[in-house]
């Protein structure tokens, strides 16, 4: 998706991807190749191949990659030095289950939330409750993450769209439908397992207008978000 950006007189193109934290699929892990401090990981999908095009972008749990080889049935991604170091994408194994979203269409419906595909941080599964066909997962994070977390607000675990219950100042809790515990990895989590954590870019928008209140031009101050209840 190109977007065209107008600021201070001048006009800029970018390009954005986005997701929905809507998994398409679960796939698994057949090769992984070393690629200096980077890696190429190759993934069996039950995406038709025929669907995928090279150098379209696909969130491989939650991280935004791009596709750079297509097989039977699988396709290759790379996975920068950067990506190794802040993502659980490091530390998989051949045979790991992995979920898979392609970006976002203009014609697609939003059903979950704005999720870049941009991970913001690793956190660690506390614990898993089972509720009848229901399971509520509690996580713990860094507090460069928690700040951002909310309850009853949006955050994207493995690139899932979720909606936080409870949050402390030690991480936070999620409940999971049972669509989503059959249809996704989430089901096969346990104490101590690491997750990548994306948080709702509209909070970082946020601290970052916040950061600048001072500049006149946006309009935008700590007063003005309390006066609506924005804070």
């Amino acid at each position: 998706m190109e977007i065209t950006v107008q600021k201070f007189g001048k006009t800029f193109n970018s390009v954005l991807f986005m997701f929905t934290g809507l998994i398409e699929t679960v796939g698994e892990i057949t090769r992984i190749t070393a690629r200096g401090s980077g890696l190429e990981i190759t993934v069996q999908s039950p995406v038709p191949v025929t669907e995928i095009k090279l150098g379209e972008s696909i969130a491989v749990d939650g991280a935004c990659l791009t596709v750079t080889g297509l097989f039977d049935r699988a396709f290759s991604v790379d996975v920068s030095p950067e990506t190794v170091q802040r993502t659980t994408l490091g530390a998989k194994k051949t045979g790991g289950r992995v979920n898979l979203e392609r970006a976002l269409r203009l014609s697609d419906r939003l059903g979950g939330h704005i999720v870049s595909g941009h991970i913001d941080g690793v956190g660690t599964v506390a614990s898993v409750l089972h509720k009848d066909d229901f399971i509520q997962i509690d996580f713990t994070a860094s507090q460069d993450v928690l700040k951002y977390i909310i309850d009853k607000g949006s955050v994207a675990i493995d690139g899932i769209s979720l909606t936080v219950n409870q949050c402390s100042a030690q991480g936070f809790s999620v409940m999971i439908i049972p669509h989503t515990v059959a249809h996704t990895t989430l089901n096969t989590r346990k104490n101590g397992d690491a997750v990548n954590i994306e948080n709702d870019i509209l909070g970082k928008y946020v601290e970052k207008l916040l950061s600048h209140e001072t500049d006149d031009r946006s309009g935008i101050t700590r007063e003005f978000l309390e006066k609506f209840n924005f804070t």
